[in-house]
């Protein structure tokens, strides 16, 4: 059987030249206390790959540069790195802008009571994952008891003044090889269920379509589905969405400090290469490091550009 990476290289995708490089996307390891089936990067309880204080350091190297005007944070769950707050506060320090991707569930682990109390006093952005408002859903995708976890932890970052002054954003994944409902829509939908039956406000709802990589991406091959969710996303292209994909001003990370041009090329092992060929590391970044070099594409990349679009901001297109 081939593999999710050998089916993805071959592509006829177009090629995508980099704008202005702003957002530094940092995977802080894989370690993290669920294993949901989506998971693009095989995250879970039992990964010891974590970021060190070797990259942390130079991270925040980057951040006193200035000219990074967001950093965000993902895993696992990338709170579950003991250097976290560390890098936190020295980006805000810096006045860079923080994202923290949060599963929720975390805020109620033992040993991080206090976490959300922490991210409030930073002004820290959180996208927090919620891939449906009904508890059956979410439960099949994320494991039993998730919902509820979920909705206690949606309901203290409510009480710090997440949803009002602080920003706080869901994230949907579709549970199998199809793609996401009109964001604007299904925001709409979140909205009115969950604070109906749970009192619970936030500011805006993002659609992420699923990768056909890693854990899905095995999942779909596995099913005899990979082929035909293929042939979705390359139907649903819409070449408007190349001008807003996110691999135009965003790198991303690794735990170890090599750069890729998104998180999914990252957990496809498909580095930045300068022109003789040379993996990039967190050494040899700069604001203008990346900008004669061709994004790395691959058959995946429309997911990006399907429908309404994709990227780790939600939808690209109304």
């Amino acid at each position: 059987m081939h593999s999710v990476v050998h089916l993805l290289k071959s592509t006829t995708f177009p090629s995508v030249k980099r704008l202005n490089l702003e957002t530094i996307q940092v995977n802080l390891g894989y370690l993290c206390n669920q294993s949901c089936t989506h998971c693009h990067v095989n995250a879970g309880p039992n990964r010891t790959e974590l970021m060190q204080d070797e990259q942390i350091d130079q991270l925040i190297a980057l951040m006193n540069q200035g000219w990074v005007k967001k950093l965000d944070l993902t895993g696992g769950a990338p709170e579950m790195n003991p250097r976290f707050k560390r890098l936190v506060v020295a980006a805000r320090k810096a006045g860079v802008h923080v994202i923290d991707r949060c599963n929720l569930t975390i805020l109620s682990e033992p040993g991080y009571e206090d976490l959300a109390e922490f991210l409030a006093e930073n002004e820290v952005e959180i996208f927090a994952s919620l891939p449906c408002y009904l508890e059956d859903n979410v439960d099949k995708q994320r494991g039993k008891g998730v919902f509820d976890a979920s909705i206690a932890g949606l309901q203290k970052l409510n009480a710090l003044g997440y949803g009002d002054k602080l920003r706080l954003t869901l994230v949907f994944n579709p549970q199998g090889p199809s793609l996401p409902p009109l964001q604007e829509k299904l925001e709409a939908d979140y909205k009115a269920v969950l604070f109906e039956k749970f009192g619970i406000r936030f500011t805006g709802l993002v659609t992420i379509t699923n990768m056909p990589i890693a854990r899905f991406g095995s999942t779909l091959i596995s099913k005899g589905t990979f082929e035909t969710y293929m042939n979705t996303l390359k139907g649903a292209y819409r070449e408007s969405n190349l001008a807003a994909v996110m691999c135009r001003s965003l790198v991303s990370i690794d735990y170890e400090g090599k750069l890729y041009d998104c998180d999914f090329n990252q957990q496809l092992g498909w580095p930045v290469r300068d022109s003789q060929g040379r993996a990039l590391t967190l050494a040899d970044l700069t604001q203008t490091a990346l900008d004669s070099i061709d994004v790395v594409v691959g058959d995946h990349c429309y997911g990006c550009t399907a429908g309404q679009g994709s990227s780790c901001g939600g939808a690209l297109a109304a």
